[in-house]
């Protein structure tokens, strides 16, 4: 079964957190590092959760920086 995964990119992310209240999971959480933007962006870890692939974060995101991706080899 393929194992699934946010893919977030930290240079459109603004860390507004809007997607971290809707994860069910608990899958994505604030970065320690703040970007060059001085912008404390989302970070996807397994270690909270499993990703279901449900697309809250996606949806909520405003400035389409979370994609779900499906990894074949997981």
């Amino acid at each position: 079964m393929a194992k699934i995964r946010a893919q977030i990119n930290s240079a459109r992310c603004k860390g507004c957190e809007l997607c971290v209240s809707v994860c069910k999971q608990k899958c994505l959480v604030m970065a320690k590092n703040l970007t060059s933007k001085g912008v404390r962006p989302v970070e996807f870890v397994e270690i909270n959760g499993e990703c279901r692939g449900c697309m809250n974060c996606v949806l909520m995101c405003p400035d389409l920086a979370i994609e779900i991706l499906e990894d074949e080899n997981g």
